[in-house]
């Protein structure tokens, strides 16, 4: 197969190694390095490719959802984004059932924390400029963090180190989803955010 046929076989910006597979293409795995050496395609994980020309029009939040699942956004990247953490996040944090994983390519730092299966929801279906990609509602981004921070967080000082804004969170919705962790200690924790 050449590069041209390839381009217009696939229509969107990324694509995976089954999307070439469908009906009688076939490519050699040579043929894909050879085109990332040529700066006609980026690896983005494994199996997982995008067109160099439209790599301004993915976004780094819609390559964290596709490179790793099941994943949502969550901990310091979700935080960010819903303004309960004042510092602007330069790597994608997420929550997965599977295992921690990190990742590096070309739209950033992506890396993966293994959350309990019963622990995986609270979030939604977001659609920016560059895709759509999954993100923790701001309480559930909270207790992400404080459930998976938990064992360096001890008191009302180390609370107050990460500069948590709070005001437009949903208070009885945190309290709610807070029950759902089973762990005396996020009530805790959840009761130093509130003071």
């Amino acid at each position: 197969m050449k590069y041209e046929q390839l381009r217009s076989l696939i229509k969107s910006p990324v694509f995976y190694n089954k999307d070439i597979a469908l009906g009688d293409n076939h490519i050699f795995g040579s043929q894909l390095t050879a085109w990332v050496k040529k700066g006609y395609i980026t690896r983005l994980k494994n199996g997982i490719y995008c067109f160099n020309s439209e790599l301004d029009s993915i976004s780094g939040e819609h390559v964290s959802s596709i490179i790793y699942e099941p994943s949502y956004l969550s901990l310091e990247k979700a935080l960010s984004y819903h303004g309960i953490i004042p510092e602007i996040v330069h790597t994608y944090t997420l929550v997965t059932t599977k295992t921690n994983r990190i990742f590096n390519n070309i739209k950033g730092k992506f890396a993966y924390q293994h959350i309990k299966k019963s622990l995986f929801w609270g979030y939604t279906e977001e659609i920016n400029t560059g895709g759509r990609f999954l993100i923790a509602e701001p309480e559930k981004a909270l207790l992400d963090f404080l459930y998976l921070k938990m064992a360096s967080i001890n008191n009302q000082e180390d609370v107050n180190s990460f500069r948590f804004n709070l005001t437009d969170l949903n208070i009885s919705k945190l309290k709610k989803y807070a029950k759902a962790y089973d762990v005396k200690k996020i009530f805790t924790l959840v009761n130093l955010c509130l003071q």
